[in-house]
């Protein structure tokens, strides 16, 4: 019979230093900041018994939580670079794009549908929208679901 696995929340100032060290060569070596878990345990000052011990049960807040997924739809004029824009602009502010379609532009007009993790955005959406609709060439924009 598998046991049911419980989660708590937890302020990171209770937690044991050993924990809070695990965490932190988990982050480096996620990020890339080193290559291997000697590393990492090297220099948060940690055991590489403890990091393997704690490493299987710690994750971050947003990890334990479902992604944020937004599908917005636009209209977008037919102008070279005006799509790069928008990806730009999407990925300036923590947004990552999951899928793009576009239909082939009629009439100057291209219908963009896009479907963006939301989990690292660091405005909330109503101004990620509102702020989309500014970028040059972007007709409306709405957003059509969210996950």
């Amino acid at each position: 019979m598998k046991r049911e696995e419980k989660f708590y929340l937890i302020r990171s100032d209770i937690l044991p230093e050993s924990i809070v060290k695990t965490i932190e060569a988990k982050k480096m070596l996620e990020s890339g900041e080193v290559d291997t878990v000697n590393e990492a345990v090297e220099r948060v000052g940690l055991s590489r018994s403890a990091f393997y011990k704690y490493k299987d049960g710690i994750f971050p807040f947003n990890a334990m939580m479902s992604e944020k997924i937004m599908t917005i739809t636009f209209s977008l004029e037919h102008m070279s670079g005006y799509l790069s824009k928008v990806l730009t602009y999407v990925a300036e502010q923590g947004g990552n794009v999951l899928t793009i379609n576009q239909t082939i532009p009629l009439q100057g007009i291209a219908n963009i549908s896009m479907s963006v993790d939301m989990a690292n955005l660091r405005v909330s959406s109503t101004e990620f929208l509102e702020s989309l609709q500014e970028i040059p060439g972007v007709r409306k924009a709405m957003i059509v679901g969210r996950g």
